[in-house]
């Protein structure tokens, strides 16, 4: 592939929650999962774990999520209504998305260090590298053809995550993603230019 394709994929890629079925093949996530496996990460670790959720755990999954989020929703006095609202949101989140997939992190690999600042930024080091993974999963699903998007609650409710999906204790879930085909109606938004003297700067 050109650099020119290659950067077409990454400028072209977009969150699409407009998912429809039929749900990935095998292949197709063991695919993706490979790529993310590729990833950059400290010390030559892989200090990830991927998980496909089936559609038999997400009721589950869902509602065992829920119960914390709106624990933290009650928590900041969001009213009511809203708090509904946003809690039926992500369900059928969950439960629709043609195909789930769960990332997680693991320590293992990574330098333990016993002062709080070095091992803060060892495990900072780790979540760079999941975002790296993540990322590449989401531009191969996209270079394919398939719509997909992130769902970051699984990092707000990691030991309520392990318990639905009964992973193992060392497992810390970050993200969710969802995957399928964009729905026929489905059209990109324009992505503003960047103005760059916002975001970049030399010294």
């Amino acid at each position: 592939m050109s650099i020119e394709n290659v950067e077409h994929v990454i400028r072209n890629r977009r969150s699409i929650r407009g998912l429809v079925g039929p749900p990935l093949t095998m292949d197709e996530v063991e695919a993706l999962v490979r790529i993310g496996l590729t990833a950059p990460a400290p010390h030559h670790t892989q200090p990830w774990r991927f998980v496909e959720v089936l559609q038999q755990r997400r009721t589950e999954l869902a509602t065992t999520m829920g119960t914390a989020w709106r624990t933290d929703l009650e928590h900041d006095q969001i009213p009511e209504e809203k708090i509904k609202r946003l809690l039926e949101r992500s369900r059928e989140q969950i439960e629709g998305a043609p195909t789930l997939l769960l990332g997680c992190l693991v320590s293992e690999g990574l330098n333990y260090y016993v002062d709080e600042r070095r091992a803060r930024a060892e495990w900072t080091l780790a979540t760079h590298s999941f975002g790296a993974s993540l990322q590449n999963i989401l531009l191969v699903a996209a270079a394919r053809g398939l719509g997909a998007y992130w769902i970051s609650a699984p990092a707000y409710a990691q030991s309520e995550v392990r318990t639905a999906l009964d992973l193992d204790a060392s497992w810390q879930p970050q993200a969710l993603v969802a995957l399928g085909h964009p729905a026929p109606d489905y059209s990109p938004f324009d992505r503003p230019v960047p103005d760059l003297a916002t975001y970049f700067i030399r010294r």
